[in-house]
């Protein structure tokens, strides 16, 4: 097997990270950091912690883990084939037309339509926009690829541009105040709205497809370019994020009354920029909503497609996605993030014990996978939709975190059983 240049190496882990960053950071995900910096306070660089950490931290250990297991299936596969295409569907329902889908209309409109025209209808927009992003997903073109080439480094160059001028000529200091009980908790939250976590059992798949399309097919070279690829991203995530939540901390004194967060980067891309900088991060903002849309459409109906056995036609769920996503988009970016909370404190737990557990992959029983994950899957849906006495009063439930204690309980006696399970069979055989 001819041995890759190191230079190539280098490049090829350059471009998958700047398309892996890209496909992270999306357009809707900069409207959480700024948000969180304004109601943090001086406590911003603690909450920003907490945000990094559930969002950018373990989507890159899911990235990891698939790497480890070669993919999704060596993650979800423990499960059982019926539950595991459960827990997939509900992922990708989430991360394509129930949550995430609309909400990249509802932030074009929000963010690169409504200050430049204030009496557009959000219903005309949302329909224009799935509109071109059905005309793109269903028949293949080239512009999508120009676009997503182009778009990185224009929306990186932009955001740098904006950030780097926030700390040269900072709008404000941070207040003392903060608008939140927990800013870690508020940490948490925000990073599980960005759904990161849930997005790389998807990304994960194209971006080890766009490493063995590049010709890396041998497991440890393929495997060395993708977790180059993720440092890459996770840095420059860092750097745009931090600054972000910096920028929305430098106005906390600023802005003391409620604005939404659309509302909020739009006024600080004004003070620091201008109406020329507004439009021109309108634009880059609508571009990579488009780019990142396309890219989720694709991917839950190619998903949904090989689920019914290729039996319901690819353009057909492109069809409904795009119909049911117009319609969900004119709920408007808040409210879609408020009814995203509830269902991603439900689902988040599972898919992190999965994803943890697949660290230890064949070396732990499928049982106790299975009952594991059922286990967290209960205790977070009694912590987010019970509010008695007894679940406020378990430990880490200001932070959201009720569920980790009694689902660590449950993992620990599983890991007990399993022990004396191996050792009355081994005693057994002999």
């Amino acid at each position: 097997m001819k041995k890759i240049k190191s230079k190539n190496h280098l490049r090829d882990s350059i471009v998958i990270g700047f398309a892996l960053f890209s496909m992270f950071f999306g357009a809707g995900n900069v409207v959480f950091p700024p948000y969180l910096g304004l109601q943090s306070g001086s406590q911003w660089l603690l909450g920003f912690a907490a945000y990094y950490i559930s969002d950018v931290g373990l989507a890159m250990l899911t990235i990891f883990v698939l790497l480890r297991t070669d993919g999704p299936d060596g993650i979800t596969g423990h499960l059982g084939t019926v539950p595991a295409a459960l827990l997939m569907s509900v992922v990708v329902l989430c991360i394509g037309p129930l949550v995430a889908i609309p909400r990249t209309a509802a932030t074009t409109f929000e963010m690169s339509v409504l200050p430049l025209l204030p009496s557009a209808s959000s219903l005309v927009v949302s329909v224009i926009f799935f509109a071109l992003i059905l005309l793109l997903c269903v028949k293949e073109s080239a512009v999508v690829d120009i676009v997503g080439k182009v778009l990185t480094p224009l929306l990186l160059l932009g955001l740098l541009v904006l950030i780097i001028k926030g700390i040269v000529s900072p709008l404000g200091t941070a207040s003392d105040m903060t608008w939140v009980n927990s800013v870690v908790s508020t940490g948490l939250k925000a990073g599980y709205q960005t759904m990161d976590v849930l997005a790389a059992m998807v990304f994960g798949i194209i971006i080890l497809k766009s490493a063995s399309d590049k010709g890396y097919n041998d497991t440890s070279d393929r495997n060395s370019v993708v977790q180059g690829a993720a440092v890459l991203s996770g840095v420059l995530l860092l750097i745009v994020y931090l600054g972000l939540a910096y920028l929305g901390a430098s106005v906390s004194r600023i802005y003391t009354d409620p604005l939404t967060r659309a509302e909020l980067i739009i006024n600080i891309v004004t003070l620091l920029l201008g109406k020329v900088g507004v439009v021109v991060f309108g634009i880059v903002v609508a571009l990579a909503c488009i780019t990142t849309a396309v890219a989720l459409v694709s991917s839950a109906a190619s998903f949904f497609c090989n689920l019914s056995g290729r039996k319901i036609k690819y353009s057909l769920l492109v069809t409904i996605i795009c119909v049911f996503s117009a319609a969900a988009a004119n709920l408007g970016l808040d409210r879609i993030v408020a009814f995203a909370s509830p269902i991603l404190n439900v689902l988040y737990p599972p898919m992190l014990v999965v994803i943890l557990l697949s660290i230890a992959g064949d070396r732990l029983p499928d049982w106790l996978y299975r009952v594991c994950v059922a286990a967290a899957l209960v205790f977070s849906a009694v912590c987010t939709f019970t509010r008695s006495k007894f679940i406020v009063s378990l430990p880490l439930y200001g932070m959201d975190l009720a569920w980790l204690l009694p689902t660590l309980a449950v993992l620990l006696l599983c890991l007990i059983l399993n022990v004396f399970l191996k050792r009355r069979s081994a005693s057994e055989k002999a």
